[in-house]
């Protein structure tokens, strides 16, 4: 069977186009690849945060929606913390002016919800940034929290009728959607851990 001539520009148009829109498909639609991170976990598939309503260090309420619009760093701790907490948020004070992505805030949800009162909170912060964010609330909602990110804390009772509380240092990225997208764990290096976070935000908003 023959075709006239005069169809062949025309095939030609429709294959090219056809080619033309696959390449096209592939190249916007397809996924950016994940970050290299040196010391940080990437979660491919984005977790959706199922978190309570807690309280801000200035007492205002903090819903899971408080987390959207910006990035989000999350480190789980309390005011009465020795060495771990101290140094981590000594050390993210110093990593945040140098994450180039900016717009990130960094939150310090504390495992002691029963010391760490907003204004506990807030003084202890504003000793390290004044711009840190903390995050208290009930027993039960501060226990919620940590399992919704999988973070891990403990109470152990101390001699003469005091406690401390035993947690690990991990942080706990979110992006602008309040959902999780990577987690670093120690020991962190100052400059390897602000270039992670920072191609870690980066990679979040595509």
């Amino acid at each position: 069977m023959t075709f006239p001539k005069s169809w062949l520009p025309w095939t030609l148009v429709a294959i090219i186009g056809a080619l033309g829109g696959a390449w096209f498909a592939r190249t916007t639609l397809a996924p950016p690849p994940p970050p290299v991170l040196a010391a940080g976990t990437w979660l491919h598939e984005a977790r959706e945060l199922s978190a309570p309503a807690l309280v801000d260090s200035l007492g205002q309420p903090f819903p899971p929606s408080a987390f959207k619009g910006h990035a989000s760093l999350v480190f789980f701790g309390f005011t009465h913390c020795p060495d771990i907490c101290p140094t981590t948020l000594a050390l993210l004070a110093q990593v945040k002016p140098a994450i180039a992505a900016g717009n990130i805030v960094v939150y310090l949800a504390t495992v002691d919800p029963e010391r760490d009162t907003p204004e506990a909170l807030h003084s202890y912060l504003a000793g390290f940034d004044p711009d840190f964010i903390g995050l208290t609330g009930t027993p039960p909602d501060i226990e919620a929290f940590t399992r919704a990110l999988g973070a891990l804390a403990a109470k152990v009772d101390l001699p003469g009728g005091s406690y401390s509380m035993e947690h690990s240092a991990t942080l706990y990225l979110l992006d602008d959607a309040g959902r999780l997208r990577a987690v670093f764990s120690p020991p962190y290096d100052r400059t390897k851990l602000a270039a992670d976070i920072e191609a870690a935000v980066a990679a979040a908003r595509g």
